[in-house]
């Protein structure tokens, strides 16, 4: 099952990479279940580069450590669990920033394997998971869409 959720944004794709490389600084005003976000190993988006970040969904606090495995600057991210356990339930999240009309497209998706029993006995996880996601997009788009009119 892939959890997908894809945002309109009148900025570039170069504005919204930017704000990837800058989550350090950027990664608690994008939503406010955002806990904290380091780096752990190598420092910004690059091949092989960890992070550490919590975040609240549900109410429960996540824990991730996660390492970049493809790095395309101003198109597509992606990073994979660490763990184990953790990346073989979720082998892999990403990020891809498509050019469109108004400005670019970010289009999150999270792998996760389950099967129909699972789907259906994690439901309510799952959809608390699409809110933070719907959340994450609409917030990056008010972030820069109103840094892009501030002179």
């Amino acid at each position: 099952m892939i959890l997908r959720e894809t945002t309109e944004l009148e900025a570039s794709p170069d504005e919204v990479y930017r704000f990837f490389e800058e989550m350090a600084d950027n990664y608690e005003r994008w939503h406010p279940d955002h806990i904290t976000f380091r780096w752990t190993k190598k420092n910004g988006l690059q091949h092989g580069a960890e992070a550490y970040f919590e975040e609240r969904i549900a109410g429960k606090v996540q824990k991730k450590t996660v390492r970049f495995v493809a790095v395309t600057p101003d198109h597509y991210l992606e990073f994979k669990p660490t763990a184990l356990l953790v990346g073989l339930l979720m082998p892999h999240i990403s990020f891809t920033i498509d050019v469109s009309p108004a400005g670019c497209e970010l289009t999150q998706r999270i792998k996760v394997r389950t099967g129909p029993i699972g789907a259906w006995l994690n439901k309510s996880e799952f959809d608390a998971v699409r809110t933070h996601m719907r959340e994450e997009g609409e917030n990056l788009k008010s972030i820069l869409e109103t840094e892009r009119r501030v002179p």
